[in-house]
C-alpha cells in the first residue's frame, strides 16, 4: 500500500505531488462512506485523537471532530481559551498532559506560524495543523483544490484566481502551494496593500483588477477581509473594498464565460461575495464542506498508518 511521505501535516510545503494524489484518492473512498446510509468505519477504534484550539474555530474544528468519529476514533476536545492557557501554562507543558492521557494524534491551531513544526520536534504523536497564524492551513487547500478535481476531473492546467485579503491569509499561502504543485495557474487579486511583496516568487501572477482577473480563470476562490489580523486600515473603506473586489450576479453575468466560485468560509455576504453568488449553481462552496470531511478522514486515516 503506498502511504505519505511525511509523519505529519505541518504545511502543503513539506508535501509532495504523490501526497496529495494518495490523499485525493483515500478521500474518494471516504467519501462514498459518508454518503452512504452507515456513515461510520471502524478503522481507528483504538485511537485517540486530540483536537487542541488556542485560537476560536467553529468550521475547521467541527469538520475534524465528525472526520474523526466517522473513522470511530475516542476524540479529546481542548479549547484553550477555558485551560490552563490563560493561566500562563506553556504549549508544551499543555500538549504534554494530553499526551499522558495516551494520545495518539493531536489537531491544532495556533496563532503562531510554526507552532506545529515546534511541537512535532517535542512530542511523539502525529501532529495535524489546522491552521498556524497567518502561515498555512493545509487540509483547506487539499480540500479546495479535491473540490477543484471533483469539478473538473484534475487541477492540472486550471486557471485559478484567489481574491481578497491574501496578506493575512494561511488559506491564501497553502492553496498556492498546493494549486502549484498540481499544475494549475494561480493569480492573487486584491488591493495592493492586501498582496504581499514576496507573492510573484512563488511564481504567482498578480491582478488589481478584478474584471480582468475574472475573465483569465476558470475558478475564483473568494477570501473574506481579515478585520481580526489587522491592527491598521488597509482600505479606505468596506464599502469602497466591496465595490472594488466584491462579487455579485451582475458581474459573473457579464463574463464571456461561466466560472465556478469558491469560499473557505466563514463568508461575510454583502461584502466579497453577495448572497446570490453564494448560492448559486456556479458556487461550490456546500461542496467543499462536505469534501472537507471526506480530506480530514483520509489525512487522518494515512497518518494514523505511519504511527502504527
Amino acid at each position: 500500500m503506498s502511504e505519505l511521505s511525511v509523519k505529519h501535516l505541518l504545511g502543503i510545503k513539506y508535501l509532495n505531488k504523490k501526497d496529495i494524489h494518495l490523499i485525493f484518492e483515500t478521500a474518494d473512498h471516504y467519501k462514498d462512506v459518508i454518503n452512504r446510509s452507515i456513515t461510520k468505519v471502524p478503522t481507528l477504534r483504538d485511537s485517540t485523537i486530540a483536537n487542541i484550539f488556542f485560537e476560536y474555530s467553529t468550521r475547521t474544528k467541527l469538520s475534524f471532530e465528525l472526520a474523526e468519529k466517522r473513522l470511530s476514533a475516542d476524540v479529546v476536545n481542548f479549547s484553550a481559551g477555558q485551560s490552563s492557557v490563560k493561566k500562563g501554562e506553556t504549549l508544551i507543558d499543555t500538549v504534554n498532559n494530553i499526551l499522558s492521557m495516551k494520545v495518539d494524534m493531536v489537531v491544532m491551531r495556533h496563532p503562531n506560524p510554526g507552532a506545529g513544526v515546534f511541537l512535532s520536534k517535542h512530542v511523539s504523536a502525529a501532529i495535524i495543523n489546522a491552521g498556524d497564524g497567518a502561515h498555512e492551513h493545509p487540509t483547506q487547500a487539499l480540500l479546495d483544490s479535491y473540490s477543484i478535481r471533483e469539478k473538473y476531473g484534475e487541477v492540472g492546467g486550471k486557471n485559478v484566481v484567489i481574491v481578497g485579503d491574501i496578506l493575512h491569509s494561511r488559506v491564501a499561502l497553502s492553496n498556492i502551494f498546493a494549486l502549484k504543485l498540481l499544475g494549475a495557474n494561480v493569480k492573487v487579486c486584491g488591493p495592493k496593500t492586501l498582496i504581499p511583496k514576496y507573492i510573484e516568487s512563488l511564481g504567482v501572477g498578480v491582478e488589481t483588477n478584478l474584471k480582468q482577473a475574472l475573465e483569465w480563470c476558470d475558478v475564483a476562490n473568494m477570501l473574506r477581509v481579515q478585520n481580526e489580523r489587522m491592527d491598521v486600515s488597509y482600505f479606505p473603506s468596506t464599502r469602497e473594498y466591496t465595490q472594488q473586489f466584491g462579487i455579485n450576479k451582475d458581474i459573473l453575468q457579464e463574463l464571456d464565460k461561466e466560472i465556478v466560485i469558491m469560499h473557505p468560509g466563514p463568508i461575510n455576504r454583502g461584502v466579497e461575495i453577495t448572497s446570490d453568488v453564494a448560492d448559486s449553481e456556479q458556487s461550490i462552496i456546500l461542496d467543499q464542506v462536505e469534501n472537507g470531511v471526506a480530506i480530514r478522514m483520509a489525512v487522518i486515516y494515512l497518518l494514523a498508518a505511519k504511527i502504527k
